[in-house]
């Protein structure tokens, strides 16, 4: 099994503009990806995000710490959500992230697993 954050991108007020049947459909996208995930793997966690205005942003530069309000990437759209999930493979990732909503724009990134001492797991 590889291990997989699927992050989920949309543009923001977008729960708030969908019709009662998109909305519906939000939902049924993400019992299809849940199904999915629990016939070929596992989920190991996945959440909602805060909206992207509540973030902070902590960055080092010139050997001091900077800290300002906001996401890092400055986009139309922005992380709301994501899952971290156990698949056989790539290919069933995406087949998994297929069933989301097609509003989103989702990103799909192997998970490096390291142990105590820094170094890659399996």
């Amino acid at each position: 099994m590889m291990r997989y954050l699927v992050l989920i991108a949309y543009e923001p007020g977008g729960w708030e503009a969908a019709t009662p049947e998109e909305r519906q459909g939000y939902v049924e996208g993400h019992a299809a990806f849940d199904r999915f995930v629990d016939e070929h793997g596992r989920r190991l966690s996945g959440a909602p995000l805060a909206d992207a205005e509540t973030a902070t942003t902590v960055r080092h530069a010139h050997g001091e710490t900077v800290v300002s309000d906001g996401p890092f990437v400055e986009s139309v759209e922005t992380i709301g959500g994501y899952y971290d999930v156990e698949l056989a493979d790539l290919d069933s990732a995406i087949q998994a992230a297929s069933l989301l909503p097609p509003a989103y724009a989702v990103e799909i990134r192997a998970v490096i697993e390291l142990d105590a001492s820094g170094e890659k797991v399996g």
